[in-house]
C-alpha cells in the first residue's frame, strides 16, 4: 500500500463521520430511503433524491469558463443546449433547436427553435435569448469582463430572423460551431444572467437556465441541492424519457477523500460518486456496485513542455524527456485497463486521431544521448549540469487529474535515471495561479481536455485559448487556425493529424494515457447517462427498491 493510501486510510473514519453528519443534516442519512418503489414490470418511477458525491467543489460557473468536471455535474442539470451530441454515435441531434441549415462554406448557421421552452425565471427561450447567449459566447463583453468561449471561432454576429429562428454569421468558415452548440460551455441562460459581470455569472445562484433542475440550496464548497422543474418538457427528442425528470432532488456533496467517497457509496450513504480512483475500482465492483469509465475523447492526459523556458527552449532536451518517459510503466503501475496508454496527442476515439506510437516509443538510451549532445553532464549527485546550472524542472500537481501526484512521482523516478530532477509542487500552492502562467517558473504542465470535435486540439494549444505550452509558436497557431476554418471534413482531419505530428516532433508534449471519467453507482440507480465527454446527465435517472 502506498504512503498516500496509508495516510488517507488513517483519516477515513473521521472524514466518513463528517460526511455522514452532512448527509444526515440534509436529510439524506439513508440515501435510498426516499426513492420511489419500482413497478413490478421494472418501469421507471418518479420521486426520490439522488445523493451524489463529488471530488472537488465547483469553480466559476460562467458557461464558457465552466469546463471543469465538477462544474459540468451541476450545469448539465440546470442548462440545455441548442443541440445534443449523441454519446454513442457522436452525431449532432436536435434539442432546443428542432433543425438547422448550414451554408456551403460554414459561415452561416440558421437554427429553428422549439416553441414553449422557458428559463426557470419564466422568460422564453426564443431567438432573441439564443442570439444574446451566442453574442456573449462569440464576442465576449469587455465592459462585463466576459471572455470569449473557446468553442466559438470566427464569430461575427447574430441575426434574429423571427421569434423562433436565429442565424449566426462568421467571418471565416467555422465548421466546429455545430458541435460547439452541444458542449457544456454552450448552455443557454437567461438574459438576466447574461447582463451580469463575470464575477456574478460565476456564482451558481445567478445561473438561470432552462434545464430539468433548478437550484434549491447551496453551501459554498460543500453542497449543492437541486430540485426538479415540474413543468420541464423539452428533452432531446432522441431521449426515451420525456417530461419532467424522474428524480425530485439531487444532493451534490463535495467529498475530497477518495476512501470516504467509496466508503459512503458501498455503505449506502451515497447513491453515486465521481472520481473512483483506479485502485478503488475493484473495491466498488466487489461490493456489488457498478463502475462507469466514460471516455473523454480529447487531448490526452500528459505533460506539456514549455519551450519558453530557458532549459526547455532546447529541442534536444524536450525530445530527451519525451523519449525518457515510460508511459506504459505509469499505466501498468498506477492505473487499470480503463486508462489506455496514449499513442498520440489525441485519444484514439478523437476525430482526426493518428497513431504516433512509434514516434513516442520509450528509448532511455536515445534520451541520454540527446542530453549529452545538448551539453548537460552528470554531476557528482547524478543530476546533470550545464554552465553551473542543474537540470531541474518544476511542475504543479494537477488537482483535476487522477493520481497526478503519484504520476509525477513515477515520471520523476524515470527522469532521475536520465539525470533530470523533477520538482513536484503541491496543487494548493499559494503562488500556483500566477506561477503556472510563467514558463520559467513552471516549465511543464500536467493536463488534458475533453471535447468530441477536432477543435479540441486548438483549445489545448492555441495561444489565445488554453495555451498549455505557452509557446508563442506562430506556425502552430497558424496550423490550428487552418484546422478550425476548414469546412471539408477529410481535410480538417488531415490537418489535425499534421498538428499532432508537429507538436510531437517539436517535443511539446509527452502523452501518458487516455483519461476517462470514472464513476461508481449503486445497482438500484437506473437510467444513468453521460454526455459525449463523460459529464453526468441525471434527467433520466430513477431509483428502484434495493
Amino acid at each position: 500500500m502506498s504512503p498516500s493510501r496509508l495516510r488517507s486510510t488513517a483519516v477515513v473514519s473521521t472524514a466518513m463521520l463528517a460526511v455522514v453528519g452532512l448527509l444526515g443534516a440534509c436529510g439524506g442519512g439513508d440515501a435510498a430511503g426516499a426513492a420511489g418503489v419500482a413497478r413490478s414490470d421494472g418501469r421507471p418511477v418518479y420521486g426520490g433524491t439522488l445523493t451524489y458525491l463529488e471530488h472537488q467543489p465547483p469553480t466559476c460557473l460562467y458557461l464558457p469558463a465552466a469546463g471543469f468536471y465538477p462544474n459540468g455535474g451541476i450545469l448539465n442539470q440546470i442548462t440545455d443546449k441548442l443541440t445534443w451530441q449523441n454519446p454513442e454515435t457522436l452525431e449532432i441531434e436536435p434539442w432546443i433547436a428542432t433543425k438547422w441549415e448550414i451554408n456551403k462554406d460554414a459561415t452561416a448557421y440558421t437554427f429553428h427553435l422549439r416553441d414553449g421552452v422557458t428559463f426557470s425565471d419564466g422568460t422564453p427561450v426564443d431567438a432573441d435569448a439564443v442570439a444574446a447567449n451566442f453574442d456573449v459566447y462569440g464576442l465576449g463583453d469587455d465592459k462585463l469582463k466576459l471572455p470569449v468561449a473557446e468553442f466559438v471561432n470566427n464569430y461575427e454576429r447574430s441575426e434574429v430572423v423571427d421569434r423562433l429562428t436565429v442565424r449566426f454569421h462568421f467571418s471565416k468558415p467555422s465548421p466546429g460551431f455545430l458541435q460547439g452548440t452541444s458542449v457544456i460551455g454552450a448552455g443557454l441562460v437567461s438574459k438576466k444572467t447574461l447582463s451580469l459581470p463575470y464575477e456574478q455569472q460565476c456564482q451558481l445562484k445567478n445561473v438561470i437556465g432552462s434545464g430539468p433542475f433548478t437550484l434549491k440550496n447551496q453551501v459554498v464548497d460543500k453542497e449543492v441541492d437541486l430540485v426538479a422543474r415540474k413543468d420541464y418538457d423539452w428533452a432531446p427528442p432522441s431521449s426515451k424519457h420525456q417530461g419532467r425528470a424522474y428524480l425530485d432532488e439531487i444532493k451534490i456533496i463535495v467529498t475530497p477523500e477518495d476512501n470516504v467517497r467509496v466508503g459512503a457509496l458501498t455503505s449506502g450513504q451515497a447513491d453515486m460518486v465521481r472520481y473512483v480512483q483506479a485502485y478503488d475500482e475493484k473495491t466498488v465492483r466487489d461490493a456489488g456496485f457498478r463502475v462507469y469509465a466514460e471516455p473523454t475523447r480529447g487531448v490526452n492526459n500528459g505533460l506539456y513542455l514549455r519551450p519558453g523556458n530557458s532549459i526547455l527552449k532546447d529541442l534536444d532536451v524536450r525530445k530527451a524527456l519525451q523519449a525518457g518517459t515510460n508511459a506504459k510503466e505509469v499505466v501498468d503501475t498506477l492505473f487499470t485497463p480503463n486508462y489506455p496508454v496514449a499513442t498520440s496527442v489525441l485519444s484514439h476515439l478523437a476525430k482526426g486521431y493518428v497513431d504516433l506510437s512509434k514516434e513516442l516509443a520509450y528509448d532511455p538510451a536515445e534520451a541520454g544521448s540527446l542530453l549529452d549532445r545538448a551539453g548537460w553532464v552528470r554531476g557528482a549527485d547524478g543530476v546533470r549540469e550545464k554552465d553551473g546550472r542543474k537540470l531541474r524542472l518544476g511542475v504543479f500537481v494537477a488537482g483535476p487529474q487522477p493520481l497526478s501526484k503519484q504520476t509525477l512521482e513515477l515520471v520523476g523516478q524515470q527522469w532521475a535515471k536520465l539525470g533530470v530532477q523533477l520538482e513536484i509542487r503541491p496543487a494548493d500552492s499559494g503562488t500556483q495561479a500566477v506561477d503556472i502562467k510563467d514558463a520559467e517558473k513552471t516549465p511543464l504542465q500536467h493536463s488534458m481536455v475533453g471535447r468530441a470535435d477536432q477543435d479540441v486540439i486548438k483549445s489545448q494549444f492555441h495561444s489565445e485559448n488554453r495555451d498549455a505550452i505557452l509557446s508563442h509558436d506562430e506556425k502552430l497557431d497558424r496550423l490550428l487556425e487552418e484546422e478550425s476554418a476548414q469546412p471539408d471534413e477529410a481535410k480538417r482531419n488531415a490537418k489535425v493529424g499534421e498538428i499532432q505530428r508537429y507538436v510531437v516532433d517539436q517535443g511539446y508534449v509527452i502523452p501518458l494515457f487516455e483519461e476517462p471519467q470514472v464513476y461508481g453507482a449503486a445497482p438500484y440507480v437506473q437510467g444513468i447517462a453521460f454526455e459525449a465527454v463523460a459529464r453526468p446527465w441525471f434527467y433520466s435517472v430513477w431509483k428502484s427498491r434495493r
